[in-house]
């Protein structure tokens, strides 16, 4: 059982501008990413980087901290695989 994932303001107000520009990714697409993600990478304070093929170009990379209680996605956005995804493309 996973822990409860919570949105920060900032995760939520990238939705919103990713949704302005025609690319609409789900909350759950998002749980999914944390959850199973296609790489992972954790960067020095504590927080992790899940990363998910959107498409045959991009990926969503999603920064979250894990706490006792919960998850907090801090922020998400959309790379280029040819930058992120370098060893399997």
């Amino acid at each position: 059982m996973m822990k409860e994932i919570r949105f920060s303001q900032h995760s939520l107000d990238k939705l919103k501008i990713l949704s302005r520009h025609k690319m609409v990714i789900t909350k759950e697409f998002i749980i999914e990413t944390i959850s199973n993600p296609d790489k992972l990478e954790t960067q020095g304070d504590n927080k992790q980087i899940a990363q998910k093929n959107l498409n045959n170009s991009l990926v969503l990379r999603v920064v979250y901290q894990e706490f006792v209680a919960f998850i907090l996605v801090i922020t998400l956005y959309p790379g280029r695989r040819t930058r992120y995804d370098k060893n399997n493309l």
